[in-house]
């Protein structure tokens, strides 16, 4: 049976947590989807109609985490991308209906994303919230959190730029903290957000109802190092071949079904 569609001035709640911001008349809504990304670097000042700090939200799923930040900073501009077209549906129009127009979701990888179409020193903020661990061996190499893509981050971001950093995987916890720190000065953060006490992310609203521990971090880039030395450094750094706990992969299926 079809969901009814929210309507204007409805607040769209998920597992009981209000998802950010309010849906507007029809007449008010924005266009968010880059359908393509096009070749090569972005011009934010073109995507965006403006110059302003740009945040990236990679794997931004239905966009609950995105939509905050916009809403809370309009004058900042946000990029979220995910590589399930159908979470970027959801995402997109929740961005369309609440009209912000300082927000852009796109299909595409966010390896991709920064070793082909982030300008260098062009991003303020990377958000990262719980990244795949893949737990097939034949998949780990599929894992975003690896030495490259920490120099690609380092690259696209700029001086003292931001990244931050969530997941409910000890193993892959251990292996941010063990390499995240070549590139980028990590404090672990301790407890919620401050800004969202109940969660920034539907994995996070999940997790926390099932009792798992979140592990939290917010690096700022290591501005000593230079880039050449950075891509550099990625290929002496060890790849992340953590042990994946597979009593975990549960709970990515429950998220899934739900």
């Amino acid at each position: 049976m079809p969901q009814p569609q929210p309507q204007p001035g409805e607040i769209e709640r998920e597992f009981g947590v209000p998802i950010p911001g309010q849906i507007l008349p029809a007449e008010q809504w924005a266009k968010t989807a880059l359908k393509k990304v096009p070749d090569g670097l972005l011009d934010w000042e073109s995507l965006f109609g403006r110059r302003a700090p740009v945040i990236i939200d990679i794997g931004c799923g239905n966009g609950r985490s995105t939509l905050g930040s916009a809403i809370a900073r309009p004058g900042c501009d946000h990029l979220g991308v995910d590589i399930l077209p159908v979470v970027i549906r959801y995402a997109t129009r929740r961005g369309n209906q609440r009209g912000l127009s300082n927000i852009r979701f796109a299909v595409i990888g966010g390896r991709e994303l920064l070793a082909e179409h982030v300008a260098t020193g062009s991003v303020a903020e990377i958000h990262i919230y719980h990244p795949q661990p893949f737990y097939d061996p034949a998949q780990i190499h599929r894992r975003l959190i690896a030495p490259e893509f920490l120099a690609f981050s380092h690259r696209a971001l700029v001086p003292s730029g931001k990244l931050f950093l969530q997941t409910d995987h000890p193993g892959y916890w251990a292996y941010m903290k063990s390499i995240v720190p070549c590139f980028f000065d990590l404090r672990e953060v301790n407890g919620p957000w401050p800004d969202t006490p109940r969660g920034r992310t539907r994995r996070e609203i999940i997790a926390c109802r099932h009792g798992l521990p979140i592990f939290r971090g917010e690096a700022i880039r290591r501005d000593e190092i230079s880039i050449d030395d950075a891509l550099r450094l990625a290929n002496s750094l060890p790849l992340p071949r953590f042990n994946a706990d597979r009593r975990l992969q549960k709970l990515d299926e429950m998220e899934a079904r739900s």
